[in-house]
């Protein structure tokens, strides 16, 4: 047996075959990647894959957007938005604060409710001191004087209502923004997520 492991060690065929699959392997991750980037229509720093889940795309869409977004619903039943950066392109860090603001009457509408989740790069929730690691339709937010909406963004809970906050991790982190049964306007494309505003001291 330990000849045969001697063997194997040091095999130009067996190292090359090794060498050939971890290429292949690399190769098709770079091409999924990009497939999916080709397929995410990105507004105000927010990406959406609207064919996720048809049943039409080909082999490589599939599994392109099976990588980018698994086991989703088709847009038209649950839309995701995902975003990465602030409105100046700068990434999502824990050591900033961030506002995002919906105007009066531009809460993502849909016929069943919606949902805000911070996470950090790999995609874990944040564990916060008020037990909850999103807000959403359910969430009770505060409206401003003017019927807008802010939800606030930030590692520490703001010393008003908690209603509005949303914790987010240290260091990196991204937002995942989700509409079930979107309305007609996020279906047609019409409705645009706010863009995420980093609050200056």
């Amino acid at each position: 047996m330990s000849g045969f492991l001697a063997w194997i060690a040091g095999s130009g065929v067996v190292q090359g075959v090794i060498m050939g699959l971890t290429f292949a392997y690399l190769t098709t991750v770079l091409v999924l990647n990009a497939v999916a980037k080709t397929e995410t229509r990105t507004v105000n720093g927010w990406g959406a894959i609207r064919k996720a889940g048809q049943p039409g795309n080909g082999l490589l869409v599939r599994a392109a957007l099976q990588k980018a977004l698994p086991v989703v619903n088709v847009f038209e039943e649950a839309a995701y938005w995902t975003a990465t950066s602030d409105d100046a392109g700068e990434r999502l860090n824990g050591d900033h604060a961030y506002r995002l603001h919906f105007a009066a009457g531009q809460l993502p509408p849909t016929d069943a409710f919606w949902s805000l989740t911070a996470t950090d790069t790999i995609g874990y929730k944040v564990s916060t001191s008020i037990g909850r690691s999103s807000v959403d339709s359910h969430s009770g937010l505060l409206k401003n004087a003017d019927e807008s909406v802010d939800i606030l963004l930030q590692p520490h809970q703001p010393s008003g209502p908690p209603q509005n906050w949303l914790a987010t991790p240290s260091g990196g982190f991204k937002l995942m923004l989700r509409a079930y049964l979107p309305g007609t306007a996020i279906v047609d494309g019409d409705y645009e997520v706010p863009p995420v505003i980093e609050v200056r001291s």
